[in-house]
């Protein structure tokens, strides 16, 4: 699938580089997914012909805006921003049922420890603080019946984490019960299964839209935005949300 695939490039000048990551494409290699052998870091250095370094991630399924720096110095100072939660993220999803007009999830995470890239990690952190502020921006309600209900409901959500906890988005609205379509983490099988075989949708509805940051050396702001591809725009079709995005996004 990766083969020759030419990735799409938001921003460039001779510091950053930002690009539209695919969902389904690993950021970097990862023993999670020791078989893959196609990533977003390796794809985009020979694209652009240079070396390139990321200063934040991307879950695998997950797509949108990824920003890269172009030397180490570079990469130092973004990483600095991120740690100190300057930047601005904003993420659209598609959830089950019907969400509030907007919400703050204030849940702490237990720590995520793969078995394989984790092993030497102390095993018992006390969880960590995490927060995600919400607001929604469309519902739907489809003619179509899912176990004891006649009618499913579904909600499109504007996500504005305050904090980057591993999986964050996917688990905080597991934890309010309006989980993420296609998660297979931490969705639910039966929502998965409807999108799949109704509107031939086989990824995770969760998208980066949005990303804030003060580019390190002119202190401009810059606000990079991904457009969705075609798996959200069909679904935008057949919930009738499309034209009506836009205009109701927040940055």
């Amino acid at each position: 699938m990766w083969n020759n695939y030419k990735l799409e490039i938001l921003y460039q000048d001779e510091y950053l580089v930002a690009i539209n990551k695919p969902s389904g494409l690993l950021v970097h290699k990862s023993m999670i997914d020791k078989d893959e052998i196609y990533f977003a870091m390796a794809m985009l250095r020979d694209q652009i012909g240079q070396w390139v370094y990321p200063v934040h991630r991307l879950d695998k399924p997950t797509s949108g805006v990824l920003l890269f720096a172009l030397d180490s110095h570079t990469a130092k100072l973004l990483g600095e921003q991120f740690f100190a939660h300057t930047i601005k993220k904003s993420y659209l999803a598609v959830v089950r049922g019907y969400t509030e007009e907007s919400g703050l999830i204030d849940y702490a995470l237990s720590v995520k420890l793969d078995k394989m890239t984790d092993k030497n990690a102390v095993q018992d952190k006390e969880p960590e603080e995490a927060v995600t502020a919400y607001r929604t921006l469309a519902h739907v309600e489809l003619d179509l019946p899912l176990g004891r209900y006649e009618k499913t409901r579904y909600s499109l959500v504007q996500l504005f984490p305050k904090t980057g906890r591993k999986h964050q988005l996917r688990r905080h609205m597991k934890h309010i019960s309006h989980h993420i379509l296609g998660d297979t983490n931490y969705g639910r099988g039966e929502h998965n299964k409807l999108i799949r075989e109704k509107y031939g949708c086989h990824r995770l509805l969760l998208h980066s839209n949005s990303l804030s940051i003060k580019h390190p050396y002119t202190n401009e702001e810059l606000v990079l935005q991904a457009d969705f591809d075609a798996t959200f725009e069909n679904i935008f079709q057949e919930f009738s949300w499309s034209g009506t995005i836009g205009e109701k996004l927040a940055f």
